[in-house]
């Protein structure tokens, strides 16, 4: 497996599902981390957990993304540890209200919005200057339902989800010149205490489609978390340094081999959110472009 031995990661929402999983393969795989999430406790208890490994450091930073306020802390907090930043995982997320629009809470439209899109993009935001300065590093920015096809029931999410790949492949471009790659993950359905929530709240709010779809994953089990975070590593590594601006499915992709497909991805729109013309279907009318 390619490697990030030696190299420092930001990772958000750690303590939880999947951001333990990539917590434990980032460390297993050689990497110094900067935990985040809100609770201190768990953080301080899954560091613990880690162990001591030589030439690694892991530090906790408890920090809210619901609150605007929490980034400017978190880079403050990392920059004050490691002197450089190599990989920035955006993993935290929440699901937010489920039912029709006009049904949600606003306020808990809004802060789904924040903690799943703006506080990642401000994250982005803050080490992209650090990453320009010491020559490049790897921003993974976690998708999820709804984001390549509509998801009724789920506005908040899926916006967000949505937004963060398309603000992916454009900054992407913007750091290309820069070494600084930008690529967006879509783990899968996984049997997480998001997913809970969809039970919980039963067909009736999150549509029937997604209530028996969340059972089955319950029932049945969920995309690998391993394999989530090995693709992380992935694209993290310098196996990954030619990938950019990709939305790339852990489940579904062949990632493994994506190397031997590099001039391909670099010269097309393959793995990319785009507009569906008439042509593309089979159809003789509307315009090409």
């Amino acid at each position: 497996m390619v490697g990030v031995s030696g190299m420092n990661c930001l990772i958000t929402g750690a303590t939880r599902g999947l951001g333990e999983s990539l917590v434990r393969a980032f460390w297993e795989a050689g990497a110094s981390l900067a935990l985040i999430a809100r609770r201190k406790d768990r953080l301080v208890q899954l560091v613990t957990n880690l162990g001591k490994q030589s030439g690694q450091k892991a530090i906790a930073v408890a920090a809210d993304l619901a609150n605007p306020g929490a980034v400017d802390k978190i880079v403050g907090s990392v920059k004050s540890e490691f002197s450089r930043l190599d990989v920035l995982i955006n993993n935290a997320a929440i699901q937010g209200p489920i039912g029709t629009l006009w049904e949600n809470d606003w306020d808990k439209w809004l802060e789904t919005i924040q903690v799943n899109l703006l506080s990642p993009i401000a994250l982005c935001r803050a080490v992209a200057p650090w990453m320009i300065e010491q020559g490049g590093g790897s921003i993974i920015n976690l998708s999820g339902g709804g984001a390549t096809g509509p998801r009724a029931n789920f506005t908040a999410y899926a916006t967000a989800k949505t937004g963060i790949v398309r603000f992916s492949e454009t900054l992407a471009e913007e750091l290309r010149p820069h070494n600084v790659r930008v690529n967006c993950i879509a783990p899968g359905s996984m049997n997480t205490e998001m997913l809970a929530e969809i039970v919980n709240r039963g067909a009736t709010a999150a549509g029937e489609k997604e209530h028996v779809q969340a059972l089955k994953v319950q029932h049945d089990g969920s995309a690998s978390m391993q394999r989530v975070a090995q693709l992380c590593i992935f694209l993290a590594s310098q196996a990954g340094s030619r990938i950019t601006g990709k939305l790339i499915s852990a489940a579904w992709d062949p990632w493994a081999s994506l190397s031997e497909h590099l001039d391909d991805l670099a010269g097309s729109d393959i793995y990319t959110l785009r507009r569906i013309l008439p042509k593309d279907r089979g159809k003789s009318w509307g315009n090409d472009q």
